[in-house]
Parts: structure tokens; sequence; C-alpha cells
């Protein structure tokens, strides 16, 4: 069974994710996205490591999602064969890659956050903040548009000037401490105001 695990770039992609995303389960699309695909290819990889046994569906809200099987008989030796000092996807429920191309195209974006929603396990009620100048309020709503079609429900999001949220910030207002206290996924931070690790450890403390 060992030899039908390997045999093609979109199989190791796979394998790869699974084994470095331990507990964590992805979509089909959101897989796509994660290894760079065709569907098609995914799927067809993704029904033969079902089948082999070290990944499992299941189905939650009318999508199915899969996930590594951490009780599979090769599992420990095939993890280490693909251990990885850097996981292929984050916590996020989109490429957080993408989206911040995509924000800091609606002008001096200086801090971007993803949190609720679009973060599994947050419990935030924002979805995405957003601090910067020079904000087009109309771009700032189609991408928004874009971002609820992808994952496939509303969101909530909220704007602000860069020195807004950094005067919010020092003075430990409680809307931002809430939301960075909540577990998140910094998107852009340009200023290093936000630690990149904080995501996880805010969300280990609590």
């Amino acid at each position: 069974m060992i030899d039908s695990l390997f045999g093609s770039k979109t199989r190791i992609k796979l394998l790869n994710l699974f084994l470095n995303n331990t507990g964590r389960a992805f979509y089909v699309r959101e897989i796509t996205r994660d290894i760079g695909e065709q569907i098609n290819s995914v799927r067809r990889e993704l029904a033969n490591l079902v089948s082999v046994g070290i990944i499992k569906g299941d189905t939650v809200d009318n999508k199915l999602y899969y996930e590594v099987d951490t009780g599979y008989k090769f599992y420990e030796p095939l993890k280490t064969m693909f251990s990885n000092d850097q996981a292929v996807a984050s916590d996020t429920k989109v490429s957080v890659k993408a989206w911040a191309k995509k924000l800091t195209a609606l002008g001096d974006v200086k801090l971007a956050v993803f949190a609720g929603k679009l973060v599994h396990g947050s419990d935030s009620d924002i979805d995405v903040l957003i601090a910067g100048d020079d904000i087009s309020t109309i771009k700032l709503k189609n991408l928004m548009k874009s971002l609820e079609r992808e994952n496939g429900t509303s969101l909530s999001y909220t704007a602000m000037s860069f020195n807004d949220f950094y005067y919010r910030l020092s003075v430990k207002d409680r809307f931002i401490t809430d939301l960075l206290n909540c577990k998140k996924e910094i998107v852009i931070d340009a200023q290093d105001l936000l630690s990149a690790d904080t995501s996880h450890k805010d969300s280990d403390n609590r």
C-alpha cells in the first residue's frame, strides 16, 4: 500500500499539506488554493489517499472536509518523512498570501487581520480588520463581497485609519483587545506591531 501513496506531484503536495497540519480539516477548493493544483487532480488523489487510509473525509454543513487519519498504521513514519518546519497552510479558511496581495491594492494598508468565520477555532465577532490610509471604500466593499463568495458566508469587517488603530491599541481599546485576544491570522503587519506568532499564542492561552 505504501507504493500507492506516491507517484504524482499532486499526491506529494497533499501528503505534505495534511501531514504538516495534523488535526486541521480542509475542503477541496481550499486544498486547491493551498497546493496550487487543479481541482480534478486534487479530487482524484484525495480519493486515492482515502482508499489507502491515510486521509479521512467528513461532511460538515454540506461541505466535505478531509484530514489526516492519525490512526493510520504508517502515520508516524510518514509524518517524519514529510516533516516541515513551515506548514503549507495556515489556520485560515482562505489563502492568506493571495488575500494579502489583494488587500494591498486597496490603498496604503498597514495592517490586516483575519478572525471569526475566516479562522478555524476563532470566536471573534469581527472577521476582518483593516487599518491604513487612502483606502478606497468602493474597492474595499467589492473585495469583501469577493471574500464572502470565496468563504460562502456573510462577513463582518471594519476599516480604520492606521493612526486610529494605533491609538486604540495603545490605550487597550476593548474592541481591539477583544479581537486580538481571539484566535486570528495576521495577514499584513507593515509596522510589525503584532508578533507573527500571536495568533497561536493567544488561542493557546485562553
